[in-house]
């Protein structure tokens, strides 16, 4: 659907671009400081949509300290659903992770909201699901001050969410690189129906990555043992310019699960693309302090991605529906060539791809299943265009294509310190008093002076003592500066050693006031009455899990409240998986697509997707554009038990 909206129906935006980067642990937060994230996302020690990605208090301070000396920010991901015996222990945890200096959580349970939180600012987590203008209206006016908008939104579903918020209150946020979801996101339950493990409790078992046979109504194969559910990797790398227009400020790489290698990766080629754009248009600023110098040419192909796509951000038709990495959910990698001849030790490849030892290479080797299942093998050995590899597949053929999913040379170069970065500053010594002043002010236009008494005396040789000064001033090197202006009134005579002393005095002193004028964040205070949320009955897609959530729903009008799905009181077939992904479309069977005549009128019938003896059903709202994945509750799951960290 198009909007009939403009840039003029926009008001003004703030200026500020924030590149905002995934961490594993802190120090691989450090790194993304490092190279060029101005906010970073992190799981604490409970309570994080990736279970596998917990974090101690401690190890969040660590990493806020680090963060806060470029005035980045930390914001940790609080983003599962609570139950009655956990959200007091939530709650609790919240103040300690203030007291640790996090800048922001990022929240999905509105039980939350009711409960008494430290005055710390409150992110909308992608879990809430905002796809309308009216959700997100109604998250700003309850008190987020930032939304992670639903990865499946258009242009224009984007500027339409823009222009009816307010952007001196909300901050959008959006999804630009990684993993894709195929679900909308916290309206995935099959996890939760098939294993217990709920996504919406940080436990997704990833069914959604597993290979399929595709049946029509007549029991036909249209797709045989692929992976229809897998989507590629995101990567809005073309639209960063269009996504400013539109309104976004934050800009958000996927990744809490990845690797040093890939958060450095990425993070550099989005700081590089941003900064570009900023150079351009210079009424955008970063949300962060200080310049990042590369070490590295980033490359986003290099580090794990399932081949990417820029998914619905210009519409459906743009992808003409190849948005789905049906052969393999895994890192194939980029293609090297083709595979000539094959002996006992060696394989040769024809392609002019450069390789080196230690590379990895990945094969789809053939199987009696219709899918292909990626295998990989390290390279010992490269002679020319004969490959020795560690050990010698047997089921490798000529014929085959080749991809290099590990390049060691890159890898290495990674492993290293691959980013340096520097506030600038402008140096100023100046004579007062019979006292030596230097002062040092930042790019954020915070200063610090330091003065060291003694009797100045001029130089003999101006032109060498001015040299010497500003050379011994220029030694910033061990500090988080770098002197863009050096400024000496007079070329006194002063031992290098006083203006050692005086450049230390004055860096430490600007660190420190660079923290006394570092602005914390502040809780946006929610709407007095309170307004109502935009339905008046919610079902289990609510994901309403505790008696806080529900005080809070009916504060706000809805008059019937259904328990979540995780609740275990949903009973029969329902939506387990609600997405933009349609499998119709994907195999030219779309109805509204049809350009042969005998399918015109074809109806949106049930499909089957087959995985073993399981069976879903795929049911088709073509109103709305959306594939429904049906299924009911198994009755031999067995549910997880989430940990649970206990305050201290």
């Amino acid at each position: 659907m198009r909007h009939c909206l403009s840039l003029r129906d926009l008001p003004v935006l703030p200026d500020h671009l924030e590149l905002l980067a995934p961490a594993r642990d802190a120090a691989i937060g450090i790194e993304a400081v490092k190279h060029g994230a101005d906010a970073v996302y992190i799981g604490g020690p409970a309570f994080g949509a990736r279970a596998g990605a917990g974090n101690s208090v401690a190890d969040i301070a660590r990493l806020v300290g680090f963060a806060h000396r470029f005035h980045a920010k930390i914001f940790v991901a609080f983003n599962t659903i609570f139950d009655d015996s956990e959200i007091e222990q939530a709650r609790q945890l919240t103040w300690q992770l203030y007291e640790a200096g996090v800048d922001a959580l990022i929240v999905q349970d509105m039980g939350l909201l009711e409960m008494d939180l430290p005055p710390i600012q409150l992110h909308a987590s992608t879990q809430t699901d905002i796809r309308s203008a009216e959700k997100a209206r109604f998250m700003q006016d309850v008190g987020f001050s930032q939304i992670v908008l639903a990865r499946e939104l258009t242009l224009d579903d984007i500027l339409a969410i823009r222009a009816g918020t307010d952007p001196e209150q909300c901050t959008l946020e959006f999804f630009i690189h990684g993993a894709l979801c195929v679900a909308f996101s916290g309206q995935c339950y099959i996890s939760h129906a098939h294993t217990g493990r709920s996504a919406n409790r940080g436990e997704c078992s990833q069914a959604c990555r597993l290979p399929y046979t595709l049946e029509d109504p007549q029991g036909r194969i249209i797709a045989y043992d692929k992976h229809l559910l897998s989507m590629k990797d995101n990567d809005q790398s073309a639209n960063l310019r269009a996504l400013i227009t539109a309104g976004i400020r934050s800009f958000k790489i996927e990744g809490r699960y990845k690797d040093m290698a890939y958060v450095k990766n990425s993070t550099a080629h989005y700081r590089l693309l941003l900064d570009a754009i900023m150079n351009e248009q210079p009424q955008y600023r970063p949300a962060s302090s200080g310049r990042t110098q590369h070490l590295f040419t980033p490359q986003p192909d290099k580090t794990f991605n399932r081949s990417s796509t820029d998914y619905f951000v210009n519409g459906r038709e743009h992808n003409h529906g190849d948005i789905g990495a049906f052969e393999t959910p895994k890192f194939s990698g980029e293609p090297i060539g083709t595979v000539t001849r094959v002996s006992p030790d060696w394989i040769e490849v024809d392609g002019e791809m450069p390789l080196a030892n230690g590379d990895g290479v990945s094969y789809q080797p053939p199987t009696n299943k219709g899918a292909n299942k990626l295998s990989g093998m390290r390279i010992n050995v490269v002679q020319g265009r004969r490959l020795f590899p560690n050990e010698m597949p047997q089921d490798i053929k000529p014929g085959m294509t080749l991809y290099r999913n590990r390049d060691q040379a890159f890898e290495r170069a990674l492993e290293k310190d691959s980013a340096e970065r520097r506030i600038g500053v402008r140096l100023h010594l100046a004579a007062d008093n019979e006292a030596l002043c230097l002062s040092m002010t930042d790019s954020d236009g915070i200063s610090a002076t330091a003065r060291l008494a003694g009797t100045l005396e001029p130089a003999r040789d101006a032109e060498k003592a001015l040299t010497s000064l500003r050379a011994n001033l220029g030694k910033l090197g061990s500090t988080d500066f770098v002197a863009d202006e050096i400024v000496i009134d007079a070329p006194w005579f002063v031992p290098a050693s006083s203006i050692n002393t005086l450049r230390r005095l004055a860096s430490a002193d600007l660190v420190m006031a660079r923290e006394r004028q570092r602005p914390r964040l502040a809780r946006a205070r929610p709407i007095d009455p309170p307004v109502p949320y935009p339905d008046k009955v919610l079902t289990y897609l609510g994901n309403v899990f505790n008696a806080h959530a529900r005080a809070f729903y009916k504060k706000h009008g809805v008059e019937l409240i259904a328990d979540a799905y995780e609740a275990n009181t949903t009973a029969g077939e329902v939506s387990l998986m609600i997405t933009k992904h349609c499998l119709r479309y994907s195999f030219n069977l779309c109805p509204k697509e049809a350009k042969d005549w005998q399918l015109k009128g074809v109806k949106a019938e049930p499909m089957t997707l087959v995985n073993g003896s399981e069976r879903l059903t795929l049911k088709f709202d073509c109103k709305a554009c959306e594939m429904h994945v049906m299924g009911k509750m198994k009755k031999n799951r067995v549910i997880p038990l989430i940990p649970v960290v206990a305050p201290h």
